[in-house]
């Protein structure tokens, strides 16, 4: 699936398939490109605002620390996926040795907003998205949301492509049944 551009195009669109020979600089300039599209994985896969930001700024320490690891011909994007990937299984197994839980998000942080057909339907879609199972929440987050091709999802999740086509699967059935059943409201 195809997603629409709106007319906009970015460094990090025409560059993340094949970035080829870039100076550290102009990688700085690409990962500062992606930022958006980091933020977005990270909500998906952390549930909470703060997470996917301190998940964002984790993963991009890390790829800067270590810009000399990412290799020419590499996607980019597809390469701070996976250290995003790799940064929330260690968060999760920290939190779990730990014994914490995360406090809700505030009751009132969205005082004062309109609740329009959109945002309902937007709302509708992250509740679902949240009730599926990791795996599956990644593999859709990655091919239907990022837009990222099955053999790059699957190797961000270090899965076989069979196993992400199956979690794809499942979870778009999942989604399909929350949403089309009106399980889920905003």
């Amino acid at each position: 699936m195809k997603r629409p551009d709106h007319g906009r195009k970015s460094i990090a669109t025409t560059f993340s398939h094949h970035v080829m020979s870039l100076s550290p600089v102009a990688l700085r300039a690409e990962i500062a490109a992606l930022l958006p599209r980091l933020r977005r994985f990270g909500r998906s896969v952390t549930h909470h605002r703060e997470d996917a930001d301190d998940l964002v700024q984790i993963a991009v320490e890390r790829a800067l620390k270590h810009l000399d690891q990412w290799q020419d011909g590499t996607r980019l994007d597809s390469w701070l996926f996976r250290i995003m990937k790799n940064a929330w299984i260690d968060e999760v197994r920290a939190r779990g040795r730990r014994d914490e839980v995360l406090a809700p998000e505030e009751a009132g942080e969205h005082v004062g907003y309109s609740e329009t057909g959109s945002r309902d339907i937007r709302l509708s879609i992250e509740k679902a998205m949240a009730r599926l199972p990791e795996e599956q929440r990644m593999a859709v987050s990655l091919v239907l949301v990022e837009g990222l091709p099955y053999k790059e999802a699957a190797e961000v999740l270090d899965i076989p492509i069979g196993t992400l086509t199956s979690r794809l699967a499942r979870g778009r059935d999942a989604l399909q049944a929350m949403l089309g059943d009106g399980d889920i409201t905003p």
